[in-house]
């Protein structure tokens, strides 16, 4: 198989590979079944669409299939984890013509897929000790750490965590979601590589903070099936769920991201972080991640061409104000 090499692509492969072994240790040797076949499945697909379109297979299908293999919780069926890969592979990239030419990041819309029409699946959480995982050895040399235990709320809707827990990852969530230092590391690294833009990752965090802070000053009482909860910590809910894995790795995707202008990757990472707090906290949906960057992937391109267009006519008046040499 003939695969075109990207070093960015690979960048970003070197900052998901701690997670990779993270994902290991707490969950178990699981992980190695879910990512092969999530990485056979999509590279099957690429290929066979690839030589449709007269392509070749890139290295950013490893990417897209080691975020989405990560994104996933430990208990998901293997042929769960292979559908949506195909999908994302097929409908999120190559049916748009391939690497380049894709409106949404492949590797979400495989989630969204998944999460859309295979609901219990993707929201059932294997625990013990309520939502905490024991330190050591973890997961470490069990093939599924403790899969025979019962479901329970995650961290982001029981909001009963310890920072401790969401910093180092001892707590319950998807593949690779739960360790912020990790991810804070690999997305300074993607930074530094100049890999991942930092004005889509500051602009992220920064509204995301901003309006759940207000929210939390405020004391909005958001209802639910019980009766009304506060809305969430600010700090506490940056940290629990996969907004930070998003907002490091997913969201600035090159192609699916706004890349044109700076105002444009401002505001492009800012309603990724507000609309990840809206649809949290105000919808039945838990993880308003995976939404919030399918909304901000539609309107990336448009927020490109708004900018420009309003920039070349910016350009045009100032050139039609200035005087002429014959009416010197």
């Amino acid at each position: 198989m003939n695969i075109q090499k990207q070093q960015m692509m690979r960048n970003v492969l070197y900052a998901l590979a701690p997670l990779c072994i993270a994902a290991i240790y707490f969950y178990g040797w699981r992980f190695i079944a879910v990512y092969a076949v999530v990485v056979a499945a999509g590279v099957l697909s690429e290929t066979l669409m690839a030589k449709r379109y007269q392509l070749k297979v890139t290295e950013s299908l490893f990417v897209t299939c080691t975020l989405f293999a990560l994104s996933l919780p430990p208990t998901i069926p293997l042929w769960i984890a292979a559908v949506g890969i195909i999908f994302g592979v097929i409908f999120g990239k190559m049916i748009f013509g391939g690497f380049g030419k894709n409106i949404f990041n492949p590797a979400i819309a495989a989630r969204a897929f998944v999460y859309i029409n295979f609901g219990v699946p993707m929201t059932a959480r294997f625990v013990e000790n309520a939502t905490h995982v024991n330190y050591f050895p973890a997961g470490l040399g069990m093939w599924l750490s403790q899969p025979d235990s019962i479901s329970a709320a995650t961290p982001l809707s029981t909001r009963t965590v310890v920072f401790l827990d969401l910093l180092l990852g001892t707590t319950r969530g998807s593949f690779g979601e739960t360790c912020a230092i990790l991810i804070i590391l690999g997305g300074m690294f993607l930074m530094y590589k100049k890999t991942a833009n930092w004005k889509i990752i500051v602009s992220s965090l920064c509204s995301f903070l901003l309006l759940q802070t207000i929210l939390y000053l405020a004391q909005v009482q958001v209802p639910t099936a019980g009766g009304f909860r506060m809305t969430g910590q600010p700090l506490e809910a940056l940290l629990s769920g996969s907004f930070l894995f998003a907002a490091m790795f997913m969201i600035t995707d090159p192609v699916s991201a706004s890349q044109s202008t700076d105002a444009g990757k401002w505001i492009y990472g800012a309603i990724f972080g507000v609309m990840t707090v809206l649809i949290r906290e105000f919808s039945t949906w838990v993880e308003g991640v995976t939404f919030a960057i399918l909304l901000a992937n539609m309107f990336g391109p448009l927020i490109d061409h708004l900018l420009k267009q309003a920039k070349a006519k910016k350009k045009q008046a100032m050139k039609a104000s200035q005087p002429k040499e014959g009416d010197k």
